[in-house]
């Protein structure tokens, strides 16, 4: 299964806001320029990943002369299947068109082609398999995975004016 690019960026945002919040015991905003400059990453793109990530509820975005992005809700409560739907919608990734039915088959008889497709069956499967998976691993459970170091490395990064 392949993801845009969008997917690892968003998540890393949401740890690193995590990182951010946790140490400020708060939840001061951080201008998504920051967040982009922080990753060598292009700030328009990156706009627009966390829009879809303030559209789900999962950062919400302040205005003002100190506003930016900040997590909507606790770390623990966001999971990386939050954040996969939030950059690439709800769809499911493989959709079965029944071709099947088409071509050289298309004068089978209806009652062949009533049990669904074995292909989409497993297809279908396996994506409920990845989907449950990441809906048990939090943003939490990203950041606690990380080295202490690259945490702290990172609040000194934003430490600085």
């Amino acid at each position: 299964m392949r993801m845009n690019e969008g997917v690892e960026w968003a998540a890393h945002v949401c740890v690193l806001l995590h990182w951010l919040q946790e140490d400020q015991g708060g939840a001061a905003p951080v201008p998504v320029a920051r967040l982009a400059e922080a990753y060598e990453l292009p700030a328009p793109y990156l706009v627009k990943q966390v829009q879809a990530l303030t559209r789900a509820g999962i950062t919400e975005s302040v205005p003002g002369k100190n506003g930016g992005v900040r997590l909507a809700r606790p770390a623990g409560r966001i999971t990386l299947m939050d954040v996969v739907a939030a950059i690439e919608g709800p769809d499911d990734a493989f959709a079965c068109t029944e071709i099947r039915q088409r071509g050289m088959n298309q004068d089978r008889p209806a009652r062949e082609f009533a049990k669904p497709c074995g292909i989409a069956h497993a297809m279908r499967g396996a994506e409920l398999a990845w989907r449950r998976e990441l809906a048990t691993t939090s943003v939490l459970d990203l950041a606690a995975a990380t080295p202490r170091s690259v945490a702290a490395d990172a609040r000194r990064h934003f430490s600085r004016t």
